[in-house]
């Protein structure tokens, strides 16, 4: 028995030799991307290449100004929920969304003082305000919204503070209210400082709002960049540039390469450049 005992132990030995002696993967201690990250990957990717779209493009020459929108803090008709609520607030000015940052147990009365500076577009008079509870396990959940219209004082060069209604599960106008401060410059100059001056911020990501409504009446903002919809797949003349890119990067999805593509107007070098962030990290 004992012979047959070390027989044993040494088979169990060599086995374990066999495990943990040789050479290593490639890919040993590397972790694995997960489609969604590539794709999260992608989309900050597909946002750097809008900046430049949007610094460049016809949107900043539709701009007639600068709208300074301060976020101060709102009194919300309920606290929703076991704890104590941690809410922010997304602003939608034409096609941009800006966000504040959360108010961790805030509850029922948040505070933010988030100052926005955002271009104005043409033609457009309304901010549009959506307030979201932050849950760490679950979907961030919609509390309240509201349609504001820009007053026209504010567009004459006068500065407004006041409480505005918010629409929710209570209602309309009885979700509570919120406190804004809104200011207005004209002018090429006024926009040339919002992108490039003093307290200038990093142009949002531009959305489009869904035309499926909420239970609660609203549009959610869609999260389908516009770019994704204005540039066209790439074309016959692209087609030899977009498979070399694949056959470049053959661990990636290929949807995510097309997006990052197409963000890029089909620039293959800054693609490429994208894509090695993306698998890299």
């Amino acid at each position: 028995m004992a012979a047959v005992s070390t027989t044993h132990e040494d088979a169990i030995e060599n086995r374990r030799k066999r495990v943990f002696v040789g050479a290593l993967p490639p890919d040993f201690l590397r972790i694995a991307v997960t489609p969604k990250q590539q794709q999260e990957a992608a989309d900050q990717q597909a946002a750097i290449a809008l900046h430049h779209q949007y610094v460049n493009g016809s949107f900043v020459q539709n701009s007639v100004g600068r709208l300074n929108i301060t976020v101060a803090q709102a009194k919300l008709a309920k606290n929703y929920g076991l704890t104590r609520m941690d809410p922010y607030v997304k602003l939608r000015v034409g096609h941009c969304i800006y966000e504040t940052q959360t108010d961790t147990s805030g509850g029922r009365n948040p505070h933010w003082n988030k100052v926005v500076q955002c271009l104005l577009p043409q033609g457009v008079n309304m901010i549009y305000i959506e307030i979201y509870d932050e849950c760490s396990f679950t979907v961030d959940e919609l509390i309240a919204w509201a349609h504001i219209p820009i007053p026209p004082t504010v567009m004459n060069g006068e500065t407004i503070e006041d409480w505005y209604p918010l629409c929710g599960k209570q209602g309309d106008d009885k979700e509570g209210t919120i406190n804004l401060v809104l200011s207005y410059v004209s002018g090429p100059r006024a926009v040339n400082q919002c992108l490039y001056g003093p307290g200038s911020v990093a142009p949002p990501v531009m959305m489009v709002p869904s035309t499926t409504p909420t239970v609660f009446g609203m549009p959610q903002f869609a999260s389908v960049p516009v770019f994704t919809q204005l540039a066209p797949p790439p074309g016959n003349e692209n087609v030899y540039n977009f498979q070399q890119i694949e056959e470049m990067f053959p661990n990636l999805d290929k949807e995510v390469i097309k997006s990052v593509y197409e963000a890029n107007n089909g620039d293959r070098d800054a693609t490429v450049n994208s894509l090695l962030q993306i698998s890299s990290g």
